[in-house]
């Protein structure tokens, strides 16, 4: 099959957009509407403030991709041909380059071409569990329950079990692989147990992300309905003023980044004297942003003897490092088989310099291009793919770290309820989001790494379903 040509020519020059930021009352409307949306109290009075960028340093997205070679798989229908002058089998490869400021993940063909494997050829997991038999408070299996949650996934099965026991863990998984309940199940039913017996046990959560603290304390809300619990989400971009407020009431979960955590313990609003417990969420993507020092930091104030989780979906040197620093004696469970899930058809798009956004907006107009996740390089550069693609007539919107942290909620919002296609977005919403019946991600830039590559296609293909990667190369 011959390479995907797109009709028409060059695309327009994008146009800077109009990147205003709203007055603090509309972003706080916002974020209060997605949480209504969501069926949840939002905690928090969210303003609008810049978030300073932690990860690599970024260039625009409007330059030339890395140049790739041509490759295709059997039975794909976006690459080049098989035969001919220049094509392989995915054998090709390139090594890193940097242009500019911006690290271009090396490019082995073999690695961004595969055929899934039809879903029900995957091994089916038979946990040793059901949620019912885990020795847990009555009113959180009711809960459980009322989620729709009977059998636990691999990470749940294999982890409530050593944290219940009071076990240090190292978690080594996928994402989608459900290890937000795996942690928060058995640390709500601590605390119910802890004051039962008089003892105000508390728990911190570190994350990367403040979009994945937030899904974390969304969790949170539904597990812990009706148990008097309470939890603060402490991110950037959002007013610390009413964070101040909850942390006043000593609420039994502190949800944040490890930037907002450590600006809370400075102005003296935070003391972690009190805490023995904490989990260590994507805690490769907070070493990839960054924040090991804040992260020292925060530890270095929490109780000595303190029982850790850890998650991490690689697991290499520093990785170890930090293990070895964090932990003690820890049980290690690993449910990760391979880099993507086999349900992901991977393949990639040639394209020239010229025809790139042209090529996007023909892709994006073929059936089944339902709910179709693309990841551009740079904040402007996603913002101007956006309001293109919306002046081309396809119904998008984006998420960045340039956006205020209410607009970021709705745009996830409309992506979510399906009244966008497209959502555009930098390597923010790589990890942690979980968004159900993602159809396609789309590569436009490459990503820095590989291991970005893998966190990027994982938002399609999840739970079992089936789902398709395209990576743009010229």
């Amino acid at each position: 099959m011959s390479q995907f040509t797109p009709r028409g020519g060059a695309s327009r020059r994008p146009s800077r957009p109009n990147d205003r930021r709203s007055a603090p009352s509309s972003a706080f409307e916002a974020g209060v509407k997605f949480a209504e949306q969501l069926g949840t109290t939002p905690s928090l009075n969210y303003v609008p403030r810049r978030e300073a960028p932690r990860g690599r340093p970024n260039r625009s997205s409007g330059g030339r991709p890395y140049a790739g070679g041509s490759s295709r798989s059997s039975g794909s229908s976006y690459g080049g041909s098989r035969g001919g002058s220049g094509a392989s089998r995915g054998g090709g490869s390139r090594p890193a380059t940097k242009r500019g400021n911006f690290q271009e993940m090396a490019v082995n063909l073999s690695q961004l071409v595969n055929k899934a494997g039809p879903i029900e050829d995957e091994v089916v997991f038979v946990p040793t569990h059901q949620f019912s038999d885990f020795a847990i408070d009555e009113r959180l299996k009711a809960n459980i329950l009322a989620k729709g949650y009977i059998t636990p996934t691999p990470i749940q099965d294999q982890s409530i079990p050593h944290v219940l026991a009071g076990e240090d863990i190292v978690g080594l998984a996928n994402t989608g692989t459900g290890k937000t309940a795996a942690f928060l199940i058995p640390l709500i039913d601590k605390v119910l147990k802890f004051r039962a017996l008089g003892k105000d046990e508390r728990v911190l959560v570190m994350v990367p992300t403040r979009e994945l603290a937030i899904q974390i304390e969304n969790e949170f809300f539904g597990f812990a309905k009706g148990l008097g619990l309470t939890s603060v989400t402490c991110v950037g971009g959002a007013n610390i003023v009413p964070q101040i407020r909850v942390l006043r009431r000593n609420p039994a979960f502190v949800i944040g980044t490890p930037g907002r955590l450590k600006d809370l313990m400075e102005r003296k609003d935070l003391n972690l004297s009190g805490f023995s417990t904490v989990v260590l969420d994507e805690a490769d993507r907070m070493l990839d942003m960054g924040f090991i020092n804040d992260m020292k930091f925060i530890l270095g104030f929490m109780q000595k003897e303190r029982h850790t989780l850890f998650f991490s979906a690689t697991l290499d040197r520093e990785i170890e490092k930090l293990i070895g620093d964090f932990l003690k004696k820890p049980a290690r469970v690993s449910v990760k088989t391979r880099d993507t899930a086999s349900t992901i058809d991977q393949d990639v798009v040639h394209v020239t310099r010229d025809n790139k956004f042209d090529t996007l907006v023909k892709l994006l107009s073929e059936p089944g291009m339902d709910k179709v996740l693309v990841f551009g390089r740079t904040k402007h550069g996603v913002e101007r793919i956006a309001t293109d693609l919306n002046r081309r007539g396809v119904r998008a919107d984006s998420i960045h770290g340039d956006k205020t942290h209410g607009k970021r909620q709705k745009a996830l919002g409309l992506f979510k309820q399906d009244h966008v296609q497209v959502l555009v977005a930098t390597d923010v919403a790589a990890r942690g989001l979980d968004i159900s019946g993602v159809s396609h991600v789309i590569n436009y830039d490459l990503p820095g790494t590989y291991e970005d590559y893998t966190h990027r296609i994982g938002r399609t293909g999840r739970a079992g379903k089936a789902g398709k990667a395209l990576t743009f190369i010229q």
